[in-house]
């Protein structure tokens, strides 16, 4: 493999139903870093059917070019045709830099394809930069230059690993949505758009979609919220859950949870913070009743103001929060509740 040949960087730009995903915009904002360090551009990859009008949004958040791979076999997403059509733009267009959002379809699509174009895969990366490798010169062993250093939680969050792919190309990672920030927009960028299709021929990998049902979720995407009110497993019983609810309705905040409280069965897997969770930047981010995992605070130390109350005054989340308030939380939210309610 000549990896000189391999320039620039590439996002696989995630649409359902001719709608973009927001890991998308997310995944161009981290891109434009990169190709700033290398010295090159980025571009996203639009897979799907009739999907180039969605390419001028693509650009608007940052998309030097878009090469549109449209064909009706990608109407909806099945392994086979979406594999296919990535694989290929790896091989045609033959980039150095392939980043893939960690939603069900990336998780499902980008073991696939690095295995398909025969290169390694980093999942659940945190942290993405340029710069050498390894890390601290090593006697006998080459230092490379301008390698994508890859970060991700390992064995089971209890330690950091920074990996590369040094000998092979291009150099993947997939990355949770929340992780990374979009860039402000771009007002009235036009896409430069390269149109390409390899061509599809159906053969006994081709999953039959008979059907498609769409449920309707009825919990919030706290993805979104401004204002989170998250319990642990400190909060005692899914019925108590009930003071956090109070305190995130007098806020016009969101109540989310911790692993332990999803596992307990007294909230929805839909509002877990953490690592095997979602990621969140909300304004305030309220921590009661949880202990502060290196897995929980992974997905929530970025919130701009962090308020902590727990009976221990030990606890591992004093450590990441701006406020802390030792004490029995029973007494502790409703007194906050009513004092809030009092104020406003």
């Amino acid at each position: 493999m000549g990896l000189e040949e391999y320039k620039g960087v590439f996002v696989f730009a995630q649409q359902v139903d001719n709608v973009l995903n927001g890991v998308a915009f997310e995944l161009l904002g981290k891109g434009k870093e990169l190709a700033k360090d290398l010295g090159t551009e980025v571009s996203a990859v639009l897979i799907g059917s009739d999907v180039k009008g969605l390419a001028d949004e693509l650009a608007v958040y940052g998309a030097d070019k878009v090469i549109v791979v449209d064909d009706p076999e990608l109407k909806n997403y099945r392994t086979e045709p979406y594999a296919h059509a990535l694989a290929s733009v790896i091989n045609e267009f033959k980039p150095e830099i392939m980043l893939v959002g960690a939603t069900a379809i990336g998780r499902d699509l980008g073991p696939t394809v690095s295995a398909r174009v025969a290169t390694g895969l980093t999942a659940d990366c945190t942290v993405l930069e340029i710069g050498d490798f390894p890390l601290n010169p090593v006697a006998g062993q080459e230092q490379k230059h301008n390698q994508l250093l890859m970060t991700r939680p390992a064995f089971g969050g209890n330690t950091i690993a920074t990996i590369a792919c040094p000998d092979n190309r291009p150099q993947m990672a997939t990355v949770r949505p929340g992780v990374m920030q979009k860039i402000a927009p771009i007002e009235g960028a036009k896409a430069n758009i390269v149109e390409f299709n390899p061509g599809f021929m159906p053969n006994n990998r081709y999953v039959e979609i008979m059907d498609i049902v769409k449920a309707v979720k009825t919990t919030a995407n706290i993805m979104d919220a401004k204002i989170l009110v998250s319990g642990g497993r400190g909060v005692g019983s899914k019925e108590n859950f009930k003071l956090l609810d109070d305190l995130a309705e007098v806020l016009g905040g969101t109540v989310s949870c911790s692993r332990a409280v999803v596992e307990n069965g007294w909230q929805p897997v839909d509002l877990q913070v953490g690592q095997t969770g979602k990621t969140v930047r909300p304004q305030i981010y309220f921590a009661i009743g949880i202990s502060g995992a290196i897995q929980h605070v992974a997905g929530m130390e970025d919130s701009d103001l962090i308020v902590a109350i727990n009976k221990d005054e030990d606890a591992p989340i004093f450590d990441v929060a701006d406020y802390g308030l030792v004490g029995d939380l029973n007494k502790i939210v409703p007194a906050l509740t009513k004092a809030l309610k009092e104020a406003m």
